[in-house]
């Protein structure tokens, strides 16, 4: 079903898949990614009747309609709602996202220019600062994070939401916890995560190293010439 043509100040999310880049050296993998977001996408869309959305490769971006109701609380609301739904949706297939949101102007234009080709324009302040944030956002956001940008936000008492946590430039939704008191041990988990890759990485870097210590077994390129250069 299209889009209606909107106009207006809205909340919009633009995710993409973590990992796809390595995801696409094996086709397989790609092509499951892609069509379990857009699967799980529309579904979440037809469950959420106020959010509208489209998906192009591995990225989507929803955004709020607000259908007469221009409170701004209800509009993230519901927007949050179904970004909580589409992430547990992908974490049953181990898809993990990434999610910026920017609340401001935002505009889309349905046009079909002729049989066959069709161009849909998406454009305003909301798309490029949610677009801008998941992309070269800072800090940088990480594999299931799914934060606010502050900047532009309309007059909100954010605190007062279930599962947010405010940090220096964003606010962050925890979709993925129950309680506002279960965000700091899954946040220690997450970072134990990231520590534990890490450490296997050393652990790679120093066993190939110590393999070639052995001085029998070992060549070194020259750091000069014979003249002591």
């Amino acid at each position: 079903m299209p889009i209606p043509d909107f106009d207006g100040e809205t909340f919009v999310a633009f995710m993409d898949i973590s990992g796809f880049n390595e995801m696409m050296k094996e086709d397989r993998l790609a092509v499951k990614a892609i069509d379990r977001l857009y699967s799980n996408g529309y579904q979440v869309l037809q469950d959420n009747q106020n959010i509208n959305g489209l998906f192009v490769s591995d990225c989507g971006v929803l955004f709020v309609r607000n259908h007469g109701n221009n409170e701004c609380r209800h509009q993230l609301e519901d927007l949050l709602n179904a970004l909580e739904e589409l992430n547990k949706r992908l974490l049953r297939d181990d898809i993990m996202l990434t999610t910026s949101i920017a609340f401001g102007r935002f505009s889309y234009h349905q046009r079909i220019e002729f049989e066959g080709i069709e161009k849909n324009p998406v454009y305003g302040h909301a798309y490029a600062s949610a677009f801008l944030d998941n992309e070269v956002g800072k800090p940088r956001i990480q594999p299931g994070q799914c934060r606010i940008v502050k900047k532009g936000l309309c007059d909100l008492d954010f605190s007062s939401f279930h599962r947010m946590k405010e940090r220096s430039s964003h606010w962050y939704f925890y979709w993925m916890v129950s309680t506002q008191e279960e965000i700091g041990e899954f946040e220690k988990q997450y970072t134990d995560a990231y520590r534990l890759k890490y450490s296997g990485m050393l652990k790679a870097l120093k066993g190939a190293a110590n393999g070639r210590s052995n001085p029998g077994n070992t060549s070194y390129l020259p750091l000069g010439n014979n003249r002591g250069e």
